[in-house]
């Protein structure tokens, strides 16, 4: 075999997992169709989310349904002709959403996330990328009492259960944090563990790197026909076919591409989302990143400006760009902060890959040797990639994993896939 291990999909996930192999003997080619990093892991609100143990549920209110039904919100939209491909799984996502079901997925995602700041902290040290990490936390604002005091209650209970540290801060005391601001507020949430990325680009840049001084091997192409070849596994990149022991799928959205054929039809589906980046008027200035709560977008202050992120898009993943989130969320921004021009020529559009339980999929193939995943972050895939890629390895290579991966097998959905290969 020409390499011990093929990582195929070179985001966070993927240069996180190549990197903890090689430093545990594995001899690692990387392979992608794009320069590394410049998928979904690129285009995020660079918050290492430190405070997520809650995943995003689906929402179970009629006037929330109501208002994505209407396509009257912001924070998500959907398109009408990709729900029947779609129904199954967001079917299954509204059942685990329900509050039993989902006080388990919260359990069992706390650990990972718990994890978070640790693993990256471990791949900033070791790439030199401590110039783009700021470590003040971020802000989640409200414009009322009511939701400010809604989402004080959970704080307060996940500071008791899981240890995420936060204070609440009032609007008179958040306008003196951000005195540019044009809103009066209510006030925010300050969750003060994580970090934030002034550009999650370089950042993921950064790690790749990294993965190179270490001797990993990278190759551009797209891997096709990724199969069982004696002992271990090959994939035909630009007509020629590479070879290797095992193999890792950190392909994101474009998962199931590899998976489909070889038997694992995963109820995997994407939340679509934009980013733009903008000037600011005269002096204004952004110092902190912050989550409009009650509308559904976020504000970052980034090397490039300040950056726009939207809510979830439920679209097919290659449908035509319909930025509408993004010029909703735009104008509300501006009615709140003095945003100057936009900065980029078009919106940035990327895709998260989505699970029914909102967790994703770690470990083991169920029915290949030598078959590896780790897919299906949703909105984490930034913030989990490092600690994703440690388990992984770790599990590979035979050691006992940092925590309990078996909340993420891949044969929870055993009943979504067919049995060949």
């Amino acid at each position: 075999m020409a390499q011990d291990v093929l990582v195929i999909g070179a985001g966070i996930v993927g240069i996180s997992t190549a990197i903890h192999l090689l430093r545990r003997g594995r001899s690692v080619l990387l392979i992608d169709k794009n320069e590394p990093g410049k998928e979904t892991s690129f285009g995020n609100a660079g918050i290492i989310q430190r405070e997520g143990v809650r995943p995003h549920a689906f929402p179970r209110d009629l006037a929330t349904l109501m208002q994505v039904g209407l396509h009257l919100s912001t924070a998500a939209r959907y398109d009408p002709l990709a729900l029947p491909r779609f129904a199954p799984a967001l079917l299954r996502y509204w059942w685990e959403s329900s509050p039993n079901h989902y006080s388990h997925v919260v359990k069992s995602y706390a650990p990972l996330i718990g994890r978070s700041i640790e693993e990256h902290a471990d791949l900033i040290a070791a790439s030199g990328a401590e110039d783009l990490i700021v470590k003040k936390g971020w802000f989640l604002i409200f414009r009322t009492d009511h939701a400010l005091k809604e989402e004080a209650a959970k704080a307060k209970s996940d500071l008791e259960l899981y240890g995420i540290n936060h204070r609440v801060v009032d609007g008179a005391e958040f306008a003196q944090i951000e005195p540019d601001l044009k809103e009066k507020l209510a006030g925010a949430i300050h969750w003060t563990d994580p970090w934030t990325v002034r550009d999650p680009g370089a950042l993921v840049a950064k790690y790749f790197e990294l993965y190179k001084s270490m001797g990993g091997q990278f190759l551009a192409g797209e891997a096709k026909g990724l199969e069982q070849d004696g002992e271990g596994w090959s994939t035909s990149v630009s007509g020629t076919r590479h070879k290797a022991r095992e193999a890792v799928i950190t392909l994101g959205p474009w998962a199931p591409e590899v998976l489909d054929p070889l038997g694992y039809r995963l109820p995997l589906f994407v939340k679509r989302g934009y980013h733009m980046h903008y000037g600011a008027q005269g002096d204004a200035k952004l110092n902190n990143w912050m989550i409009d709560a009650e509308v559904g977008y976020c504000l970052a202050p980034m090397e490039k400006g300040i950056r726009l992120t939207t809510g979830a898009e439920f679209a097919l993943r290659d449908a035509a760009p319909t930025p509408i989130q993004l010029g909703r969320a735009e104008r509300t921004a501006r009615a709140l902060f003095p945003l100057g021009e936009r900065l980029d020529p078009h919106p940035w559009k990327g895709a998260r890959p989505c699970t029914p339980d909102m967790m994703p999929i770690i470990g083991p193939a169920p029915r290949h040797r030598g078959l590896w995943v780790g897919i299906g972050h949703a909105h984490h895939g930034f913030t989990l990639g490092p600690a994703t890629g440690h388990l992984l390895a770790q599990t590979m290579t035979g050691e006992k994993p940092a925590i309990d991966i078996t909340p993420f097998a891949m044969d929870r959905f055993v009943g979504t896939y067919s049995g060949r290969g």
